[in-house]
């Protein structure tokens, strides 16, 4: 071999391996390894506690947590539990265009698995934790539809013996009428406004616990590994790949990390930024206006419930409150970024249901019309329409099983 020849066989090699290298295994680079392992559940750090709540990992509240989850009592007919909208079976979430309690809500339930990390809560943000969350709804005249003072009697008259080695001896009831709260019935307003201010506290006190106590069981409901992290967590190891997923799978997944751009907002193991933004949703144009984040954030900041209020066990800045924005027109029409974990388990799509498939969702997004009201975040895709097939693959792969770790209860000779 001559050195001219030596020369260029070393110079081949060398570039073999430098293109081994930048390609990474199967054909990923270094950058969209990191990448896909940021999007993995095994990328997922511990579960922070709720410093609004303290009771929020304790046992006995989870278990308490979860037969009130369940109980329909705590609605104005005796029909509707948080598990109507958020039904095990299907995710927590009903499968209906506009969730349905007493009456007809004007929005699609959210799910609720991996919501104890989001700073904000509901499509439009005007709750900041899992219990205030579960509060809203126990007195919307279409949710639930009861009064704080009839769920106070319930957990006095079925739940003494969990509720009070939990949260301390229960008020005395006597004089509190069968149904009194701050809410639209006029009956119930009135009765409400007759009681003493000491009165009202303690029947707040206990409605409060009952969404700290659903909370807790909440916290508990968690997304399980999808065919994309079991197939991630071999790339990263090193181990054969080949058969997890389809070619049009990895091709839609390699779309969904670069020319799609949806990590820009499906970021993190959630596939959530949990940020707000307007994506130009055509509204349903039989409901009244939705404007979305502009009137959330207002409402969470004068919340009864916030973070800042007597009733939240915060004990130090709440950081989310002290940077919120308010009263920007880019807020209008602006919804959460719910997770994408499950996605192809959730029709219909959107604030209100607004489409029924993954296919027309992927098909707006790339075409990207201008928003009614507010101006809309996107600018089209211009995917092709194989690309797009490819994309809705690779959303199917996100599926997977969603857990309760519900514990044991604790032994009443351990119970504090």
């Amino acid at each position: 071999m001559t050195n001219r020849t030596f020369t260029a066989t070393v110079v081949v090699l060398l570039g073999a391996m430098a293109t081994v290298t930048a390609s990474g295994r199967h054909g990923w680079t270094r950058a969209e390894l990191e990448e896909l392992r940021s999007l993995s559940l095994t990328d997922l750090e511990p579960l922070p506690p709720d410093a609004t709540n303290r009771v929020a990992d304790d046992p006995r509240a989870v278990v308490l947590g979860r037969r009130l989850f369940f109980d329909t009592r705590l609605s104005a007919n005796g029909r509707v539990a948080c598990s109507t909208c958020h039904q095990a079976e299907r995710g927590f979430q009903d499968g209906l265009a506009l969730a349905q309690g007493v009456g007809t809500t004007d929005r699609r339930a959210m799910p609720i698995a991996g919501m104890a990390r989001s700073p904000f809560l509901f499509w439009d943000g005007r709750k900041d934790s899992l219990w205030a969350q579960a509060l809203g709804p126990l007195e919307s005249p279409v949710e639930h539809g009861g009064t704080r003072a009839q769920y106070a009697h319930i957990v006095a008259g079925s739940y003494t013996q969990e509720y009070e080695p939990i949260f301390g001896p229960l008020p005395d009831l006597s004089g509190i009428p069968p149904s009194a709260g701050p809410v639209a019935a006029p009956e119930a307003a009135s009765a409400w406004r007759s009681l003493s201010n000491g009165q009202r506290d303690d029947v707040t006190r206990v409605f409060v616990n009952i969404g700290k106590a659903i909370a807790a069981y909440e916290r508990r409901i968690a997304f399980g590994d999808s065919r994309t992290d079991t197939y991630v967590a071999a790339l990263t190891s090193g181990q054969p790949s080949e058969h997890m997923l389809t070619g049009d799978e990895i091709a839609g997944l390699r779309l969904f990390i670069g020319k799609a751009h949806c990590t820009q907002c499906h970021s993190g193991p959630l596939l959530t930024s949990h940020e707000f933004h307007n994506t130009g949703v055509p509204p349903r144009p039989e409901l009244a206006i939705d404007h979305g984040r502009l009137a959330g954030a207002t409402a969470v900041v004068g919340d009864e419930f916030n973070c800042r209020s007597q009733w939240s066990d915060a004990r130090e800045r709440c950081a989310e409150l002290e940077f919120i924005v308010t009263g920007e027109h880019t807020l209008d029409r602006a919804y959460k970024v719910p997770s994408l974990r499950n996605v192809a388990e959730r029709a219909p799509y959107m604030d209100a249901g607004q489409f029924a498939t993954l296919a027309e969702v992927l098909e707006h997004y790339n075409r990207a019309p201008a928003a009614a009201t507010g101006h809309s975040d996107l600018r089209p895709l211009r995917l092709k329409a194989v690309e797009l097939r490819q994309l809705e693959a690779f959303l199917r792969t996100l599926s997977g099983p969603v857990s309760v770790a519900v514990p044991e209860p604790v032994p009443a000779e351990h119970a504090q």
